[in-house]
């Protein structure tokens, strides 16, 4: 970390980096308050596309973890940037809720089920066979298939829950046609967030708890990385990849003295 041009922004995961479900992880609270008293730049991103960043502000205030609203990136407004960099003012046909929907409708996008531009998918509690059907013949009729991400499970209080990814699958299999994740691990969700910024990936961070989402999409943008071990990847892990993260902690309060001493460094 030391070899590289000071630290001066930050990117962050937050499930199982600063949260697990409801409940924070130690330290995270720390980290987010000395990012904000630092003066760096810094997002925290999250693949969920179910809420809006004012739903995940108040949900991680409520884990005593204050984020301000504008601090949080979603897979839902990268999709709608991408959208909105493609196809502007376009239609679509949503699978998602109202961080999918809302982040469309502030795009100007239209929600239709008649001929729409794109078929997008995101992630939901509720999905309903009727609209996977209508989706699959809208998608065969020449709509374009995006999805917000391509997690194919997720947690839940009450064990592990099918997520975008397999839905996604099952409306490719019926369709022949694959859909273009938007979502990490894909870097456009980095370059999103570095671009919300204004930021330069030479001195950028990315913080995560998976080498096959945060780590790679990071190492694919460019920026450096730190994988912590109170999420999905084990640290017996790391070494089954062809690829390595900058530096690995055990955890996310390993990190609140680093962002101080990059602060003054900078």
């Amino acid at each position: 970390m030391t070899d590289h041009r000071p630290i001066a922004t930050w990117l962050t995961d937050m499930d199982g980096v600063l949260v697990h479900e409801e409940d924070p992880i130690p330290g995270a609270a720390e980290f987010i308050e000395a990012l904000k008293s630092s003066g760096l730049s810094f997002l925290v991103l999250t693949n969920n596309s179910i809420f809006t960043p004012r739903d995940l502000r108040a949900r991680l205030l409520a884990s005593g973890i204050d984020v301000p609203e504008d601090s949080i990136w979603t897979s839902a407004l990268a999709t709608a940037q991408f959208l909105d960099d493609q196809r502007p003012g376009g239609s679509a046909y949503v699978l998602g809720e109202a961080g999918l929907t809302t982040a469309l409708h502030d795009i100007g996008y239209v929600m239709t089920d008649r001929n729409p531009d794109y078929v997008v998918l995101g992630e939901t509690r509720t999905y309903s066979f009727e609209a996977i059907t209508r989706a699959v013949r809208l998608i065969e009729g020449g709509a374009r298939f995006i999805a917000t991400n391509p997690d194919p499970s997720g947690p839940s209080v009450l064990g592990t829950m099918p997520a975008t990814g397999s839905v996604a699958a099952l409306i490719s299999t019926a369709t022949g046609r694959q859909p273009y994740f938007v979502g990490k691990p894909n870097p456009l969700m980095m370059r999103s967030a570095l671009n919300r910024l204004e930021a330069h990936s030479e001195t950028t961070v990315m913080v995560g708890d998976r080498m096959d989402t945060d780590v790679i999409s990071g190492l694919e943008a460019g920026l450096r990385t730190i994988l912590v071990l109170t999420g999905s990847t084990r640290s017996e892990h790391v070494e089954n990849f062809p690829y390595r993260p900058t530096k690995v902690v055990e955890s996310i309060a390993d990190l609140v003295d680093l962002v101080a001493e990059r602060a003054i460094s900078s």
